[in-house]
């Protein structure tokens, strides 16, 4: 089966963000690209394995105390190259063989390397297809995600940028850039992208997700709660929003919320360290000792190093 190029999407900027969980890659979403005019065709099946989305987290709750682990960068896990990843990649490498001018070919090809985690790979793609097409925003972008995985994040912005003057309406782009500027303290800028990239995609759940993670680094727990509210509606299938507005209603008090948000965290990733440890201070702080220490301990099982779960094993033991 064979599918215009035209048709499908390619970008990997699915780049949801939150204390130290991926579980917004592993939903698979795709970003809009614009393509114009391609007539050229991919093969369907190969298009399946190519375009599925990976995901720069960041650390969430930046700004609740919840954990200190989250505020760093984190690159989220990879695929390991299986037999159908080397036909896939090998099946691109065959159309880009035959189709050396087409730049679509090459930002399919990027996205199949970057999921399996050969970024330089990657790169190389993506800087291919955007010398055959300067205005390529969706290359320009995975670029940009591309670079951020090497910690090249001065080269990052600049490809977010040239990616929103090319395309302004590139929601992708203004959430990467967003995210970007999140990390590096740039609140300001980091909320004008998020706020355009609402107005842009009204239904773009990441844009509220990665919006509210602001709110919730100023300390502003009950905008965060809507944010995460709106992205939860739009995506109900994700971990990362469930565990955001987990963590606001930690530090709001309303312990009861919070544990069922932890909890539909962990319904989607059973293995979410920070849900675990989330879910434990939400009991410890209700007075629930012992299923504190349960969801503690099951913290320090996903990630023995859990700054936050170890923190609170040490407190409730004492008790």
């Amino acid at each position: 089966m064979r599918n215009n190029i035209s048709s499908w999407t390619s970008s990997w900027t699915s780049f949801w963000i939150s204390s130290r969980d991926s579980s917004w890659a592993s939903a698979g979403h795709i970003s809009d690209t614009h393509v114009r005019g391609f007539s050229r065709r991919i093969p369907a099946t190969i298009l399946a394995g190519s375009c599925m989305a990976l995901a720069l987290a960041l650390g969430g709750c930046e700004g609740s105390g919840l954990s200190a682990a989250s505020q760093r960068a984190r690159i989220v896990e990879t695929e390991k190259p299986g037999a159908a990843t080397k036909v896939n990649i090998q099946s691109l490498t065959d159309y880009v063989k035959r189709n050396p001018a087409d730049p679509q070919g090459y930002n399919t090809r990027g996205a199949a390397y970057a999921r399996i985690g050969q970024f330089k790979l990657a790169i190389a793609d993506f800087s291919r297809a955007i010398r055959l097409d300067p205005s390529h925003a969706s290359a320009l972008t995975n670029r940009g995600l591309a670079f951020r995985q090497v910690r090249n994040d001065r080269a990052a912005l600049a490809d977010f940028g040239r990616a929103i003057q090319v395309n302004p309406k590139h929601t992708s782009a203004h959430i990467a850039r967003a995210n970007l500027l999140r990390y590096q303290g740039n609140l300001d800028a980091a909320m004008q992208d998020l706020t355009e990239a609402i107005r842009i995609t009204p239904e773009s759940a990441q844009a509220f997700h990665a919006r509210g993670l602001i709110y919730q680094r100023r300390g502003d727990h009950a905008r965060a709660v809507k944010d995460f509210d709106n992205a939860i509606d739009r995506n109900p299938f994700v971990g990362a929003p469930y565990e955001a507005r987990g963590q606001s209603f930690t530090v709001l008090g309303r312990l009861d919320a919070a544990i069922e948000d932890f909890n539909a965290a962990l319904n989607v990733q059973n293995r979410n360290a920070n849900a675990w440890a989330g879910l434990g201070l939400a009991y410890e702080r209700k007075g629930n000792k012992i299923k504190a220490m349960e969801s503690y301990n099951r913290a320090m099982i996903v990630e023995p190093e859990n700054q936050m779960a170890a923190e609170g094993l040490r407190r409730v033991s004492r008790g």
